[in-house]
């Protein structure tokens, strides 16, 4: 369960840096170019990701007997509309029949969508240390 959400973080986070390049290309429409049919395919995996995410991580943090659930649960009510609000930015340019660098470096710079970008580092890192044996997490935290 841990992978299939680190797999999820993963898509989002390459769906923005696949943003962050076709913004800069300055397209009118993605029927432009190679990039503008990348770019609903790689926003179509991002609402795949996305869509009960919280819900995922819910039932992996109950899986795994975290210490601290109700942490957990908490911060997954936050993730939840986070991942809410970006979903509904996402389809509504999924929605549009061109989709343009300008409206994809709006989509970027979406306070919903940094917020969650925020989210899945912090969900990431923590998945990270929860796959580490114990002894391996205290040595790197050392560094």
């Amino acid at each position: 369960m841990l992978a299939e959400i680190s797999n999820r973080c993963n898509a989002v986070e390459e769906c923005y840096e696949f943003m962050l390049a076709y913004a800069a290309q300055g397209f009118r429409s993605d029927r432009d170019s190679k990039s503008g049919g990348e770019v609903r395919d790689f926003l179509h995996r991002a609402v795949t990701a996305l869509t009960g995410l919280a819900e995922t991580c819910a039932l992996a943090a109950k899986q795994e007997g975290l210490e601290s659930a109700e942490k957990y649960l908490a911060f997954f009510a936050v993730l939840d509309r986070d991942a809410r609000d970006s979903l509904a930015a996402i389809e509504l340019v999924l929605a549009q029949p061109a989709i343009s660098s300008q409206l994809i470096d709006n989509l970027n710079a979406s306070i919903h969508l940094r917020a969650l970008l925020t989210d899945l580092f912090l969900v990431d890192e923590i998945l990270k240390k929860q796959d580490q044996p114990a002894a391996q997490v205290a040595t790197s935290e050392q560094e």
